[in-house]
């Protein structure tokens, strides 16, 4: 991706609408402003107006319009990201009122994901969303791009695809989907082999920059980029861990959730996302340290319940325990709750003895004897289970193991 290095900096005014009185409006507009810094623009200024609906037309109201206009000539801003997903017309008619580069939060969201893609199903997945995004809202982001020649809302895998016109837009959109649908394909096909292998996964959850990615890391020796930055990481890596016992688990960090979670990109992430559904066991990482924490953890949940990833055992990890101001948070939808810091590794023994626990207890103990003739049965054992003792005697060879229930009847 080329870099644009001549262009005009980005500053913006960030815009909410709050709709009832207490609504966390200054949390959602503080989030967007990192959501800017992660992009690359820089905040000049916020407003909000208070309304019992958006407006349909221009997002904000008439008279709310003047005063973000005389904002942008105080603050030498040259654009202004909405809070929210707007429609065409209301992007494109707050555009020409205000003459100036609009944005949404959707679309700050897609450049971000497009600037951290590397891998070849994440550019998929981002160009997918980028251009369902886009194709409804082409002939406005001609206009505003040509004027401010780049920047947000540019950047990825989908940039050179605004000037076509619709009709190769929706060939774009067909072929990414068959790209994609290989991609699916080639993921159950790993959920598969682990099936086969009887390996228990535990999906890594939790608000973006709540500390997902170093806890791979800390606990697998994993290679995965981690920054105090929101979507560091988008594309899921699996890693093996092992335990006591000669026991292993799979982890597999996800995508950060994030509140107004764009629906286009949920729909082109599914894959990726699904893997908390797919998994064992849910390890819910929390940012301990973040005074939103409380929101944070109901948007993961609501997230779960919206990919059907509900019924599983979580385990809540207060993180980031090395910080000052660690809140006093409980989680009363988590079956476990640990006090960790992924950064320094205190608490991940404990996670770590858990894991075992449970892994132990989807596992039924046998002791037996195995005529010398039916030794295939302990490399089933060694295979799927986990082989405690074993001595060889004159009548055969005696064995102490736990084994999943699926293969119990097998080796009995």
């Amino acid at each position: 991706m080329e870099e644009i290095t001549d262009r005009q900096e980005e500053r913006v005014i960030l815009l909410g609408v709050q709709f009832r009185e207490g609504e966390d409006t200054e949390e959602s507009l503080d989030e967007l402003e990192e959501l800017a810094s992660t992009a690359g623009a820089r905040t000049v200024g916020r407003i909000i107006q208070k309304r019992e609906a958006v407006h349909p037309g221009t997002y904000i109201g008439k008279g709310k319009i003047e005063e973000v206009r005389a904002y942008l000539q105080m603050t030498d801003a040259n654009g202004v990201i909405c809070d929210d997903e707007l429609s065409p017309a209301q992007m494109n008619n707050l555009e020409r009122e205000l003459e100036c580069k609009v944005m949404d939060r959707t679309l700050l969201i897609l450049d971000i994901f497009a600037g951290h893609a590397t891998t070849a199903e994440g550019k998929i997945q981002v160009e997918l969303a980028q251009l369902k995004y886009r194709a409804a809202r082409l002939v406005g982001l001609r206009a505003s791009l040509s004027r401010l020649g780049g920047g947000i809302g540019t950047r990825g895998p989908g940039e050179k695809k605004l000037e076509t016109d619709r009709r190769l837009i929706r060939s774009r959109i067909t072929a990414l989907k068959e790209d994609l649908s290989q991609v699916d394909r080639h993921r159950e096909l790993l959920r598969a082999g682990r099936a086969r292998g009887n390996r228990r996964t535990a999906a890594i959850v939790g608000y973006t920059n709540a500390g997902k990615s170093t806890l791979l890391n800390t606990l697998t020796g994993a290679d995965v980029l981690s920054e105090d930055k929101l979507f560091a990481t988008l594309d899921p890596t699996t890693r093996l861990l092992e335990l006591e016992d000669h026991q292993q688990i799979l982890l597999t960090d996800t995508v950060g959730f994030i509140r107004k979670l764009p629906h286009n990109l949920v729909e082109a992430f599914k894959s990726t996302l699904e893997e908390a559904r797919y998994a064992d066991y849910i390890i819910h990482v929390v940012d301990a340290s973040n005074p939103q924490a409380e929101k944070q953890m109901f948007i993961v949940y609501e997230t779960l319940r919206q990919l059907g990833a509900t019924g599983k055992p979580v385990i809540t990890l207060l993180n980031k325990q090395d910080r000052e101001n660690v809140l006093r948070l409980q989680d009363h939808q988590a079956d476990h709750l640990l006090k960790v810091s992924a950064k320094t590794g205190e608490g991940l023994a404990e996670l770590k003895a858990l894991l075992g626990q449970l892994l132990s207890e989807d596992m039924i103990y046998i002791e037996r004897l195995f005529p010398y003739g039916e030794a295939g049965k302990i490399q089933l054992i060694r295979r799927k289970g986990q082989l405690l003792e074993e001595e060889y005697r004159d009548d055969g060879i005696a064995v102490k193991a736990r084994v999943p229930r699926e293969i119990y009847e097998s080796v009995t």
